[in-house]
Parts: C-alpha cells; sequence; structure tokens
C-alpha cells in the first residue's frame, strides 16, 4: 500500500467518527462502561490482596532465646535471624518488657502477682516476607545457636495463602469474563455500524478495493473509538476512587471493618497500562471480527 493511500485512508477512518456521530459515541460509551466496571473490579481485587498481605504480615513469629543466655548475647542472635532468608524483621523483646506486656495482658489477675522477669525469656518478634513459607522458614531459625524455642501460628498462615489464592483466581477469573462481555457488546455495537455501511462496503468491493483498503478505516475508527472510551473510563475511575476514599476516610467506623484502601497513584501505572491495552484491544480486534461478515460480497 502507498504512502499516499496509507495517509488517505486514515484521514477516513477519522473523518468516519464524526460522520456517524450517534454511533461513535455509543461505541464510546458502551466501552467506558465496559472498562469501568473492569477497572473499578480490578481495584477492588487489588485493595483486597493488600489488606489480606497486611493481615499475613501480621501474623507473627515468636522465638524464645536459651535462659541461660544474658541480654547482650540474646541480642547478638538478631543478626543471624535477619540473615535467614525470608526474614522481613526481627525484634527484640527482653525479659523486663515481656513481663510488662504479660502484666498488662492480664491486669486485674492476681494469679500472675507473683511472677517475674527471670521467669521469662528473651525474645524476638520475627515478621516473615511470605508467610507461605513459614514451615521452612521456622526449620532454619531453630538451627540458630541459642534458639530455644519457636511459636509459629501455622494454620493461620494457611489460611492467609489459601485466601490469596482464592482471591487471585476470582479475579483473573472475572476480570477475563468481564473483559470478553466487554467485547462482545463493543463487537455488537460496531456491527450497528457497519450494517449502516453494507452497502457503501459492497460498492467499494465491487469497483475492486482490497480487503485491507476497505478494512483499514474501520481499524482506525475502532482504535480511535477504543482509545477515546478508555482515556474517559480511567479519569472517571480515577475520580470515583478518590471519592469512595474521602468517604472512607470520613466514615471511621466503616474503615475499620474493611481496612485502608491504597492512594491511587499507587495504582496510576498498571490502571494505564491495563486501560490502555484494553481499550487497544476491544477497539481493533472489535472492528476487526465485525467487519468480515460485510467483506464476503
Amino acid at each position: 500500500m502507498r504512502i499516499n493511500n496509507f495517509g488517505y485512508l486514515l484521514k477516513e477512518g477519522i473523518r468516519s467518527i464524526f460522520l456517524r456521530g450517534f454511533m461513535s459515541f455509543a461505541a464510546v460509551c458502551v466501552t467506558v462502561a465496559c472498562l469501568l466496571i473492569v477497572g473499578s473490579f480490578s481495584c477492588l481485587a487489588y485493595n483486597f490482596n493488600v489488606m489480606v498481605e497486611d493481615l499475613n504480615k501480621s501474623n507473627e513469629i515468636m522465638v524464645y532465646i536459651d535462659s541461660k543466655l544474658p541480654e547482650a548475647e540474646a541480642k547478638s542472635i538478631g543478626t543471624k535471624l535477619n540473615r535467614v532468608d525470608n526474614v522481613y524483621s526481627a525484634q527484640f523483646v527482653s525479659r523486663e518488657d515481656a513481663l510488662e506486656n504479660f502484666l498488662s495482658d492480664h491486669q486485674g489477675d492476681d494469679a500472675f502477682n507473683g511472677v517475674e522477669a527471670e521467669d521469662l525469656r528473651h525474645r524476638f518478634v520475627v515478621t516473615l516476607e511470605d508467610n507461605s513459607l513459614m514451615e521452612q522458614t521456622v526449620k532454619e531459625i531453630s538451627q540458630i545457636e541459642g534458639v530455644a524455642k519457636i511459636k509459629a501460628a501455622y494454620e493461620m498462615a494457611q489460611g492467609f495463602a489459601a485466601i490469596q489464592d482464592v482471591l487471585h483466581v476470582a479475579s483473573v477469573a472475572v476480570i477475563a469474563v468481564l473483559l470478553l462481555v466487554s467485547l462482545l457488546i463493543i463487537s455488537n455495537t460496531v456491527k450497528l455500524a457497519m450494517y449502516d455501511r453494507r452497502d457503501e462496503i459492497s460498492i467499494m468491493k465491487m469497483v475492486g478495493a482490497t480487503n485491507g483498503f476497505i478494512r483499514l478505516p474501520f481499524i482506525v475508527e475502532g482504535f480511535t473509538l477504543g482509545m477515546i472510551g478508555a482515556a474517559a473510563a480511567f479519569g472517571l475511575l480515577w475520580l470515583l476512587y478518590d471519592w469512595v476514599l474521602s468517604k472512607l476516610d470520613a466514615a471511621t467506623i466503616l474503615k475499620l471493618f474493611i481496612g485502608s484502601f491504597v492512594p491511587f497513584q499507587e495504582l496510576l501505572v498498571p490502571m494505564v497500562v491495563t486501560f490502555a491495552s484494553a481499550g487497544l484491544f476491544v477497539g481493533i480486534v472489535g472492528s476487526w471480527t465485525s467487519i468480515r461478515k460485510f467483506l464476503d460480497v
């Protein structure tokens, strides 16, 4: 295809958007609605995953140190703990601090009045990077000299891992279905526009126009409409997300139950890539698949 023909077809694709304003507007609205639904669910799934990860990090391991070791030697074990793979942090808790925490937790219970600091052990509160590897990490920690006992909630870690797996699978499945539905809806919308122009396509075919010559303006039109819809959906999603965050900040009680959402700036890059890719995909593929039927003249 010559360069001047290519430029002409690009201009025709852009011009057809304005010539058929209502159908173009309908296609953009459908794209915006579909992508807004997909984007909203994606943001929700991402925030739920972050909340589960935060809860997962709160599932800490208690590493008790040999009671015969003085405080200085007990503290030195923290360096070895931090060298273990998958250990995010190891916070030292002395006997005195452990006693203070213990008594505050059992305040008003006279049964523990005789407990002294020497009755407790120095310990480390260890947070892991990945709690699904808790069992393996505990085995490595137990081999460190000076470690007397380890207390870990394996069941809780496995529960969080299962929740994350379910969230990942459900998110991928729902987003895939929503994208498929969006593609079908947009494709049918484009087909209506094609049906309105079937006579024009038939005449072009009869005068010898190639399929590529006929198809390119529609591809340009679909690409442009898809990107316009994606940009509009992205802007609306950003406004909606910030509005929801402002309402959550105002409703403190609700925030306590569902947790804090991450700022939209943290989602900016993946959302831009997702919306641009989705707009490009549904626009081009929707136009390409819709025009095939009308090229068989």
